[in-house]
């Protein structure tokens, strides 16, 4: 993965329930024709997730989600030249994905999962390892810190150290600080203002804050008109260190972050 320059990670939830897109992409073709779209604006990676992880949302079975993301990513691999990376916690869910073209895990649970870490070691691709208080179901349920930097920054590098010992190289490491997950808008804006201390820790750093309720929160907007807000985060986070923004809304975002480096570059 070449992360020389920032890139755009485009968000493909082939759910019935997220919280923007819900429902939208639900088959095959509806969710080629909007990678393929993204694509065309400028996406390096596609994220394909088949359960959403919003806060209050439920489990479902491992079958399930391989019926909603096992076709989509063939579909994708078959007809488009970008990365697939899998949005999922499951084993099964990785090893299958991979099988079916994927060349990337982003995990909202950081491997946690002894049978999901062992995997991802021997599928021998990049991962993601995002930190979050609790779980989706509850994870906003009164989230509390001593010293939200500081926990995060210490939970991500134990997880690098696990990902080590299982054979994960550094190389194939991304950190992500899990905006929104388990965290109220005071503890999301110090990791923000923060954002350049995830980067020196040595990983690639991904945000998502794409549309989030921090955005509705300091803007007082429902989800449809938080795009300026989230390409204003974007472009503070490619300026702190992040190389791969999650977004809904490529072409905005990626405008964004090229203008960042027009100065960052002057």
């Amino acid at each position: 993965m070449d992360l020389s320059r920032a890139c755009v990670m485009g968000i493909l939830n082939v759910t019935p329930d997220s919280f923007f897109d819900g429902g939208s992409f639900t088959t095959p073709d509806a969710a080629l024709a909007q990678a393929r779209r993204m694509l065309e604006q400028g996406a390096g990676i596609i994220d394909v997730g088949g359960e959403s992880t919003r806060p209050g949302a439920q489990t479902i079975s491992v079958q399930q989600e391989l019926d909603r993301v096992i076709p989509v990513i063939e579909a994708l691999c078959s007809e488009l030249d970008v990365i697939i990376s899998i949005d999922t916690q499951k084993p099964e869910v990785m090893r299958a994905a991979v099988q079916a073209g994927a060349g990337m895990i982003n995990d909202v649970y950081a491997l946690r999962n002894t049978q999901a870490l062992v995997t991802a070691a021997a599928l021998e691709v990049p991962v993601c390892v995002m930190h979050m208080q609790g779980e989706p179901r509850s994870m906003q349920h009164q989230p509390h810190y001593g010293d939200v930097l500081g926990e995060v920054k210490t939970f991500l590098v134990q997880r690098r150290e696990a990902c080590r010992t299982a054979g994960i190289p550094d190389e194939r490491i991304i950190f992500d600080p899990g905006f929104g997950f388990g965290k109220q808008l005071a503890h999301n804006l110090r990791l923000f203002k923060h954002l350049g201390e995830f980067a020196a820790l040595g990983q690639p750093l991904l945000v998502g804050v794409s549309r989030k309720s921090m955005l509705g929160a300091i803007l007082d907007l429902p989800v449809q008109q938080r795009l300026q807000g989230s390409t204003a985060l974007a472009a503070l986070a490619i300026w702190l260190g992040a190389r791969i923004i999650r977004a809904h809304d490529v072409a905005a975002t990626l405008q964004a972050i090229r203008v960042i480096e027009a100065v960052q570059q002057a």
